[in-house]
């Protein structure tokens, strides 16, 4: 884990170790000695602060991502503002969690990142949709934006859903297929966009054209 705070690093060392199935490896003061301990330990998930000294927990998180792609990061920050968590997310963390939730949820947190998903917690994916996202529930699918023409019409209109908030069980509904045909949508359209998870998606909508960005009156 990495934090620049003594107190919260021993804090949450305290709370993992009972935890079956979690060993803190190390601990890290800065974004360089994560990056270096990460090297050294090879831990599953490094959990990261954003606002350290030496390199800030974002420069930290692209250097993990491109150094070692086996170790996932969950981004946890006192500063829950919409900039940290796009570009945290954009660095190649798995998950953004602002540092108030509880214990219980960190933890399971932890489980869904090292088992491969991602997490972001609801109030911030919500946020961001409602900040940064407009996409009408009924429109036409629009044209592939530049560099997806890869994907299929139906990718392209399930990706426009997810980056309205929806789920798979409401994709399914909406398109009148299978929860298991909206998977299977989905793998591909994450492999042809390059993307991990529906944050790193949402992102993506919205920067490539897919919807707009909302604008105020």
């Amino acid at each position: 884990m990495a934090d620049d705070q003594p107190l919260v690093r021993r804090g949450l060392a305290l709370m993992l170790a009972p935890e079956p199935g979690f060993k803190v490896v190390a601990e890290a003061a800065d974004g360089a000695e994560a990056v270096r301990l990460a090297h050294e330990c090879r831990p599953d998930v490094v959990i990261m602060d954003i606002r350290m000294p030496v390199l800030d927990g974002i420069a930290a998180t692209e250097r993990l991502t491109v150094e070692l792609p086996g170790c996932r990061v969950l981004a946890l920050s006192t500063f829950d503002m919409d900039e940290h968590v796009v570009a945290a997310l954009r660095a190649g963390a798995c998950g953004f969690l602002p540092k108030d939730i509880s214990p219980e949820d960190l933890v399971a947190a932890l489980h869904v990142v090292r088992d491969g998903e991602a997490i972001l917690a609801s109030r911030l994916l919500t946020r961001l949709i409602s900040a940064h996202v407009t996409a009408p529930a009924h429109r036409p699918t629009p044209p592939a934006p530049s560099g997806t023409d890869g994907l299929t019409p139906r990718e392209r209109e399930v990706w426009r859903l997810i980056a309205c908030g929806l789920d798979n069980t409401e994709i399914a509904t909406r398109l009148g297929v299978s929860a298991s045909t909206v998977k299977n949508h989905i793998t591909g359209l994450f492999a042809e966009l390059g993307v991990r998870d529906r944050a790193q998606a949402v992102i993506a909508a919205y920067e490539t054209g897919l919807v707009t960005v909302r604008r105020e009156a």
